[in-house]
């Protein structure tokens, strides 16, 4: 199993914009991805409703893990755009 644990970049958090790029691009991977708090219960990246239910703050951090073939470089593509202000983004 893949793991990363990345710091929230975005200013609002992972809310409204930031969580609709971030689970689209999960639901763009070939394996399957789940996002949680440390310690927390994971969800499933690729729904925006479970991924809004975190309430996950700006310097907050989560735990992105994957299985297979791919995953590796799946969180590496997921945790570089965690690690952006995807609200400041055009």
């Amino acid at each position: 199993m893949a793991e990363r644990v990345v710091t929230i970049a975005s200013a609002v958090g992972l809310h409204a914009r930031p969580a609709a790029l971030f689970t689209q691009a999960a639901a763009r991977q070939p394996v399957s991805v789940t996002i949680g708090k440390p310690g927390g219960e994971p969800v499933d990246a690729r729904s925006i409703l479970h991924v809004m239910t975190l309430a996950v703050a700006h310097g907050e951090q989560v735990v992105l893990r994957a299985v297979g073939e791919g995953s590796e470089s799946a969180l590496d593509e997921l945790a570089e755009l965690l690690s952006r202000d995807l609200d400041a983004e055009d």
